[in-house]
């Protein structure tokens, strides 16, 4: 079966709307979704260790707020647009969960479980408002909110959940990566067994999260706290070169751009 065919629960895909803003679920978009992932979460940090935190959140903010203003502004899917307001989101949901247990100091325990809740309500909203909850459905302005919506508190759910394996519980940063490296196969097991597709994508879609800010703050976090230490700068760098190289693949081979009908 194929991701398209994953995404819809079917065994044929519906053929993919002209105007469609968002990529086609490829390995290409499983692999720079994990980049961004990691690359938020680092980025977030160095910011905050490089000025004072509320100027930090202030910048991820107006980034975000650009970035989702361009994507908004476009009428179809372009691939350095849709991921520059992935990376955006990434770096804000970041900072959203870091800024409700280290500003506000509430436990990771408390986190995790309220950005839960409100993931919950955000799909309730855009299932009882649209009937359906598939990215294959964004071409509608109404539909693109609700899903960016749902990807900015996917984030910052994903944040307080890797945070919370890897500190609360003790895992460290490398034990929660391996720990979500094994989860993040479950729903597509589970799919080959009757689960949901499109349940099936967004649980893969939330654990993408910790799985790669937990690898990135490994490579980054000093050798006393289990990690690799290469620094934050370093691996900023680092991940964001491989989100580039692969997005500027895609902007000019447009294999995740699907085939209009």
């Amino acid at each position: 079966m194929t991701t398209a065919q994953l995404q819809h629960g079917g065994s044929r895909a519906p053929a993919r709307h002209v105007m469609s803003k968002v990529p086609e679920v490829t390995a290409y978009f499983w692999i720079i979704k994990v980049l961004t992932t990691g690359m938020g979460e680092t980025t977030s940090d160095f910011l905050a260790h490089l000025m004072n935190p509320m100027i930090a959140v202030a910048i991820g903010g107006a980034g975000l707020v650009a970035a989702l203003a361009l994507q908004f502004a476009v009428r179809r899917y372009i691939a350095w647009v849709y991921w520059t307001a992935v990376v955006m989101v990434s770096v804000f949901g970041t900072m959203a969960a870091d800024t409700l247990h280290v500003g506000l100091g509430i436990p990771y325990a408390v986190s995790a479980p309220f950005f839960l809740v409100a993931l919950a309500v955000v799909l309730g909203a855009w299932y009882a408002s649209e009937k359906t909850l598939s990215i294959h459905s964004i071409h509608t302005r109404r539909r693109e909110f609700f899903y960016w919506a749902t990807v900015l508190t996917t984030f910052a759910l994903g944040t307080a959940t890797g945070d919370l394996t890897a500190t609360t519980l003790n895992l460290g940063y490398l034990g929660s990566g391996v720990l979500f490296a094994v989860v993040i196969a479950l729903p597509a097991i589970a799919h080959r067994f009757g689960l949901n597709a499109v349940l099936a994508f967004w649980f893969a879609y939330i654990v993408t999260r910790p799985l790669g800010a937990s690898f990135a703050d490994w490579m980054a976090v000093a050798t006393s706290r289990g990690g690799l230490d290469l620094g934050l700068g370093p691996t900023t760098l680092s991940w964001t070169v491989a989100i580039l190289g692969f997005v500027g693949y895609l902007a000019v081979s447009r294999k995740d751009a699907g085939n209009p009908g």
